[in-house]
């Protein structure tokens, strides 16, 4: 069945007479994923994401639209790890002011980005386009924080442990490989105690902190558990996708 809310299903029939208030865009990463998930784990999970949330906020009544997903995200501390792709954020800037400059002459005054990858950041991004769409209202979430991660998973992990090894378990179980194959997931710290506490930062370089490229350990990875997580993140997300669809802009601070 075709889903209207989605760009890459729907068609012009339906779409010549549309209203559209929220545009969606889920934007992901190509890259390796431990040994045993694919390079397109992000890219599964916040297309998956994005669309059973952007379904949610259509019946309920919200005139939105998912854009099909960016592939690509920023992977600088990954360049020696074969094929991990990289966009550095001067691309992602130019990409989104292509995009949002389509919207505003269409009429669509409301954008979201659908976070699925860590390494994305968008807040300066964000500000910078603010001011060349300044009748835009422009925002991010990242799905992984939209609830607590620890009320659903033992040792969640940071990148390919038991919630996204649950998550893929749940959406394509086929691109997992067997238990048997999976790194642990052991993740090198850096010895300077800022950084490690966390109000200092600097990029991981991901080969030294990392042997199989997973960050948390995905052996308490289960389907179900990932299905569980999955409705709870699309549920939350889904209504904060028709809160902004159907919000008067013009009255959001009192």
């Amino acid at each position: 069945m075709i889903r209207p809310y989605v760009l890459a299903e729907t068609n012009w029939k339906h779409l010549k007479e549309a209203t559209i208030d929220l545009a969606i865009l889920p934007w992901g990463a190509t890259e390796a994923h431990n040994y045993h998930l694919p390079y397109a784990t992000d890219v599964i999970e916040g297309t998956a994401i994005a669309e059973e949330a952007g379904r949610i906020a259509w019946e309920g009544g919200g005139q939105i639209i998912v854009l099909p997903t960016i592939p690509f995200g920023v992977n600088s501390g990954q360049a020696d790890i074969l094929l991990d792709m990289n966009l550095n954020p001067s691309t992602q800037f130019a990409i989104l002011k292509d995009l949002l400059t389509v919207l505003q002459r269409q009429g669509i005054r409301k954008f979201m980005i659908l976070n699925s990858h860590g390494g994305n950041n968008w807040k300066s991004i964000l500000r910078e386009l603010g001011l060349l769409f300044p009748d835009m209202f422009l925002g991010v979430c990242e799905w992984w924080t939209a609830v607590a991660a620890e009320d659903f998973f033992e040792h969640p992990g940071d990148h390919a442990g038991e919630m996204e090894t649950s998550l893929i378990l749940y959406l394509a179980p086929h691109l997992v490989l067997p238990k048997s194959e999976w790194g642990k997931g052991s993740e090198k710290k850096i010895q300077i105690k800022a950084f490690r506490e966390g109000w200092a930062w600097s990029e991981r370089p991901w080969s030294k902190i990392s042997e199989d490229t997973g960050v948390g350990n995905p052996s308490e990875a289960g389907r179900e558990k990932g299905e569980v997580f999955f409705h709870a993140i699309c549920e939350k997300i889904g209504n904060l996708f028709l809160e902004i669809a159907t919000a008067n802009t013009d009255e959001l601070y009192k």
